[in-house]
């Protein structure tokens, strides 16, 4: 196949900008009820704004796991849709609808159970513990809601619907914005509820996001799930799709566990060590989702390549992506360089969270090209064809053999500086990325999976 340029080939741009785009757009403005709850509880209380940061790893690690499950669901459904079966996408999406449900019920149980025992996990402040029992209480119920509408707005995705998907995204976050401001400060004649504010206004976002995301499915040149097919079981795709989502289910739990396991070490290292954090991953958080609405679209438009045969075209769109990559990756670091005098001036934090604030986020902008090459190139090229078991190997040795063990020894034994030990944290994103490209060239990924 011929090797243009990616800038001059019209049919792979045209695909390109109609994915990342409404990709990205959701998973900015899916990232902005973070930094509007970190902001807004800010402005209240430095307390406030750590809390709920450190409640919010219980939905970031349910995030990753339903992400497994529509991460499979998206790399069978992009092959079967490149081959035209339908049928067979409404099944994938059954299987993923099912899965989810069940996590999704999990995670509202221990909300309501065992809050307290959850945050004891990242922090040992009674002060944060005692706010973030009372936000998960009600933010908890809105994790029912999340899995099942995440596997609607995947299928959208994967069924030449981003744009839709996007649109019910960008409402429900404006909407959970705008909530988040009159709870928390009690405009319009409401009482000032603060963390409680906060976690109301997700829980009616994310009904109404459900809700919107089914209503949509009716339409015309939409796939409608039938009842029949939620129970429907066919063996040979439920074993395809348990193959490749057990894997991503792996390196998504290894990696939200080690991940939550450094916002627990910053934890422990004291309020402002908390509050400089919770800062910066709500920046990391809003500077990825370029590189996430890449990874995405690479993974649909190679998966679609694989899916329909043409394994060559496939493997060039995947070349393409890994340049994306690096392209992408050194943008996200001069943005994190030049964000840091703005959130100084913005963010009301002490002055020992503002030193660190401004040290975790130069560290951050070197770790940012690591992470949008590994996310572009594992999670959208290697995903597209099945390559779901590297990411876990790659995870365990530069996660936890090197990164959480650093960091744990600095925050526990050794008593570092909490820059140090938020520099330990990014180690396992640059450590990746040899490893990540040797795996590329092997092009082990280039499988049609469809049967």
């Amino acid at each position: 196949m011929k090797k243009e340029s990616m800038f001059r080939d019209r049919e792979f741009m045209e695909k390109l900008w109609k994915l990342t785009i409404p990709i990205t757009l959701q998973s900015l403005m899916l990232a902005l009820v973070a930094a509007a709850d970190a902001f807004m509880l800010g402005a209240v209380e430095q307390n406030q704004m750590s809390a709920v940061s450190l409640a919010a790893q219980i939905q970031f690690v349910q995030n990753m796991m339903l992400s497994a499950v529509t991460s499979a669901f998206m790399v069978l459904g992009a092959q079967y849709w490149g081959k035209k079966d339908t049928d067979t996408v409404e099944d994938v999406f059954c299987i993923g609808l099912r899965v989810n449900a069940f996590i999704s019920f999990l995670f509202f149980l221990g909300c309501q159970l065992c809050p307290g025992f959850l945050m004891t996990i990242f922090t040992n402040e009674t002060v944060l513990v005692d706010i973030g029992v009372e936000y998960l209480r009600i933010a908890g119920w809105s994790y029912l809601f999340t899995g099942i509408s995440q596997c609607y707005l995947s299928l959208m995705k994967v069924s030449e619907h981003p744009a839709q998907a996007s649109l019910i995204s960008s409402v429900t976050v404006v909407l959970n914005v705008v909530l988040n401001a009159i709870l928390i400060f009690g405009l319009l004649g409401f009482p000032a509820m603060g963390v409680r504010g906060a976690a109301l206004a997700t829980l009616i976002a994310r009904a109404i996001e459900l809700l919107w995301s089914f209503l949509y499915s009716l339409r015309p040149g939409y796939i409608r799930v039938r009842l029949s097919a939620l129970v429907r079981f066919r063996k040979l795709l439920e074993k395809d799709f348990y193959k490749c989502m057990l894997p991503l289910m792996g390196a998504c739990l290894v990696w939200s566990v080690g991940f939550t396991s450094y916002t627990a070490f910053m934890g422990h290292l004291g309020t402002d060590a908390a509050a400089a954090n919770s800062v910066t991953s709500v920046v990391r958080d809003l500077v990825c989702c370029v590189s996430v609405g890449v990874a995405s679209a690479a993974g649909i438009m190679v998966g679609n390549e694989l899916g329909a045969g043409h394994l060559e075209k496939g493997k060039l769109y995947g070349d393409r992506f890994t340049q994306l990559s690096f392209l992408i990756g050194f943008a996200s670091t001069l943005v994190m360089l030049l964000a840091t005098p703005v959130l100084l001036w913005c963010v009301k934090l002490t002055e020992g969270a503002r030193g660190l604030l401004t040290g975790m986020m130069v560290v951050m902008a070197f770790y940012m090209i690591g992470r949008c090459v590994n996310s572009v190139i594992i999670n959208g090229v290697f995903a597209a064809g099945g390559d779901t078991m590297f990411d876990l190997y790659s995870l365990a040795v530069t996660m936890w053999m090197i990164a959480v063990p650093l960091a744990a020894l600095g925050t526990f034994v050794f008593h570092w500086n909490p820059i140090l030990v938020y520099a330990c944290t990014c180690l396992d994103e640059i450590g990746k990325i040899p490893w990540v490209l040797i795996h590329f060239k092997k092009y082990r990924w280039v499988k049609d999976l469809t049967r």
